[in-house]
């Protein structure tokens, strides 16, 4: 818990800076309201001392100065909202594309340890939470401390013991404002585990539905979502219950000092001897919710801070943000040619889990550009996290990989990416139509480029048999494709993007035999003129002549120019 403290403690002042000269912009219109606020309750003090010592030449001007006053306020008012709301958006588009990189730069590794729904609800669910914090907390907490004893001394400037109360009754907040929010940030902690919860065991189940439904658990199921349902909507109660009950502090510490400061200045409101004195009385009486108007607003945005601490929690977890350079241009470029890109290996070694051993080990090779290495071993031998590090989703711990010659950790994602195409064996195809999943791997492709693509991967081969051809709507993950047709699309995605690198991993599994020729023989020409690396346990797969690497218990059992 105390480490959970100091990361959100840590990642709040991060915050604060970042969005300093923003915050700063509301903290002064909202001092300029105070003072607005104060020359109000000053008008409207004299206004009425004046009616009630029958002094008709002193209402005119007071009512003058109200009026103008309400209406300045009310300008400001407005003004503020627009600049919280302009501070808002810009802190949450920044915060979200800062998720987005770090979540990018950790690559399908995140997934292993992080579950796609906890993932989705800290980029979409937690900073939309955060709209209150960036809008309503940060300038509350920069503007009540000065913002309330700014009224607490003109307070004491037109009347001492007024203002002594007034002082005491506000000096007291802070404690119970404290013991509440320490419970809130708990119950809103508890809220936002519940609501991922519910989120993930939904996603699972929508995933499934097929497996439910033929194993007879659809009302076990939904019984169970209605229980999470159920433990999200108490704790969410939980939390206002909370807000409320640390509110009505607020309120209780306000009415003890209007009473206070009645009972005080009873005399000078009742005598109305002096329209001087009752003026002092009567300002110190409207003074009070002023007073209390900045720590009001706090208060209120106390729950908008437990979400950041909640989101500090979450973020937290994801990879630190990719590194920056100064001058990217300064590092050797991946070098291509007419035949592809060189790779090589020197000694690289990876580790998932350190209680279960390296995944690789002092693993090298090396490639010229336009050659083919196969990759071969049993499951589990580390073939799939050698393709992960080749993909740029996961370094070295020791070792480097060059790409062309260069250090792929001197790379940037884009660099990287440029240069690969990947095709795996369940290809991720998008709800859309087919021509918006091939324009995936480059979406300023012309039409001509496109074609060319779709003839080159055969996809053109069964476009007759869909209603709207290259137009026509997919479902999500594919459906209404076969396995050979969405593989098609993702060989179509190699053919646009053109890259001189080829990474295949299990590209024809789970196809029948006569697919899987097919779909083996449109990658042997799509391998053309680019350096290739295959990993496959098909017999078929040995069309692709060249070098074989065999994988051992994460290290390197045999390396040759023929079949291993």
């Amino acid at each position: 818990m105390k480490a959970d403290k100091t990361i959100a403690k840590a990642w709040v002042k991060a915050q604060g800076r970042a969005s300093r000269s923003r915050t700063s912009v509301i903290t002064v219109v909202g001092l300029f309201s105070t003072f607005l606020g104060i020359l109000q309750g000053w008008a409207l003090a004299r206004t009425l001392a004046a009616i009630l010592l029958h002094d008709p030449d002193h209402v005119a001007p007071a009512i003058c100065v109200f009026l103008l006053a309400c209406a300045l306020r009310t300008g400001l008012g407005v003004l503020q909202e627009i600049f919280a709301s302009s501070a808002s958006v810009a802190a949450r588009r920044r915060l979200r594309h800062e998720i987005l990189e770090r979540i990018l730069a950790e690559g399908p590794a995140l997934l292993r340890r992080r579950h796609s729904s906890a993932i989705a609800a800290t980029i979409v669910d937690r900073v939309e939470a955060l709209e209150g914090y960036f809008a309503r907390w940060l300038p509350a907490s920069s503007l009540w401390l000065v913002s309330q004893w700014i009224v607490v001394a003109f307070v004491f400037w037109q009347n001492r013991q007024a203002g002594i109360i007034l002082a005491i009754c506000c000096a007291s907040l802070p404690f119970f404002q404290a013991v509440f929010g320490i419970a809130t940030a708990v119950a809103s902690r508890r809220q936002f585990l519940a609501m991922t919860r519910l989120q993930t065991r939904f996603l699972d189940r929508v995933k499934g539905i097929a497996t439910i439904v033929l194993s007879g658990g659809t009302e076990r199921e939904a019984q169970a979502l209605a229980t999470s349902a159920d433990d999200l909507r108490k704790r969410t109660m939980k939390v206002l219950r909370i807000a409320f009950i640390a509110s009505a502090t607020t309120d209780v510490a306000m009415v003890i000092a209007l009473v206070l400061i009645v009972v005080t200045q009873s005399h000078d409101l009742l005598s109305a001897t002096s329209e001087s004195m009752t003026a002092k009385a009567l300002f110190a009486v409207l003074m009070v919710p002023e007073a209390f108007a900045s720590f009001r607003a706090l208060s209120a945005a106390y729950q908008d801070r437990a979400h950041a601490t909640a989101a500090a929690e979450a973020m937290h977890d994801l990879a630190p943000m990719p590194a920056r350079e100064k001058n990217p241009s300064a590092h050797a470029l991946p070098t291509r040619t007419a035949k592809g890109v060189a790779l090589s290996a020197e000694h690289v070694s990876y580790t998932w889990d350190p209680t279960r051993g390296p995944a690789i080990q002092n693993i090298s090779f090396r490639l010229s550009a336009g050659e083919t290495l196969i990759l071969e071993g049993e499951s589990g031998a580390g073939k799939s996290t050698l393709i992960e590090m080749l993909l740029g989703f996961i370094s070295p711990e020791s070792g480097r990989v060059l790409l062309g010659e260069a250090d792929m950790n001197t790379l940037t994602p884009h660099q990287i990416s440029s240069c690969i195409s990947w095709i795996g064996q369940k290809p991720v195809i998008f709800a859309g139509t087919i021509r918006e999943n091939i324009l995936f791997a480059r979406p300023d492709a012309s039409e001509e480029q496109i074609l060319a693509a779709v003839k080159s991967a055969a996809v053109d081969g069964f476009l007759s048999t869909l209603p709207d051809g290259l137009d026509t709507r997919i479902g999500e993950g594919g459906f209404g494709l076969s396995g050979g047709q969405a593989q098609r699309i993702a060989i179509a995605r190699a053919y646009l993007k053109n890259a001189p690198l080829l990474l295949l991993d299990e590209p024809t599994a789970h196809l029948d035999p006569a697919t899987e020729t097919e779909i083996l023989s449109s990658l042997h020409t799509l391998s053309e003129g680019r350096t290739v690396i295959l990993c496959s346990h098909s017999a078929q797969a040995r069309q692709f002549h060249g070098r074989h690497l065999l994988l051992k218990q994460g290290q390197v059992a045999a390396f040759t120019g023929e079949a291993a």
